[in-house]
């Protein structure tokens, strides 16, 4: 089995940052929906602005605010304004590789979806694995 992304958040703003919230990151339904993930899901988050990477797990927020606001542990590594990629993965076995085609949202300063890419592996005529996005 590996670990393949699943759907990806890129390019997010950080909304807020909450220390005191019991853990976890809150997101727009409507974007985790279009992206494929799935509430208490695990995702990986990365920081453009410091180069930080963590691992949480995703809650709900309210339904088309554009939130992404990092809770607890969390709060420590992003501040509100950094950018983020927020990335879900799967795992499979190789043979699988070719069914699966992760959804990647990217977004403006204010957290609207600017692009919706989708991430595509193929074989070529030798068998060697090849790799489109497409919009």
């Amino acid at each position: 089995m590996r670990k393949i992304v699943a759907g990806k958040l890129h390019g997010i703003y950080v909304t807020d940052a909450n220390i005191n919230y019991h853990g976890s990151i809150t997101l727009d339904p409507d974007h985790c929906e279009q992206a494929g993930i799935l509430p208490m899901e695990f995702v990986e988050i990365w920081n453009k602005n410091s180069g930080a990477r963590i691992t949480t797990y995703v809650i709900l927020g309210e339904r088309g605010s554009g939130c992404c606001v990092l809770n607890g542990a969390a709060a420590r590594t992003c501040q509100p304004g950094d950018q983020v990629i927020i990335c879900n993965s799967v795992y499979l076995d190789e043979s699988q590789i070719t069914e699966i085609k992760p959804k990647v949202l990217t977004f403006d300063r204010e957290n609207r979806v600017q692009q919706v890419l989708t991430y595509s592996v193929n074989r070529d005529d030798l068998g060697r694995y090849t790799f489109t996005f497409s919009e």
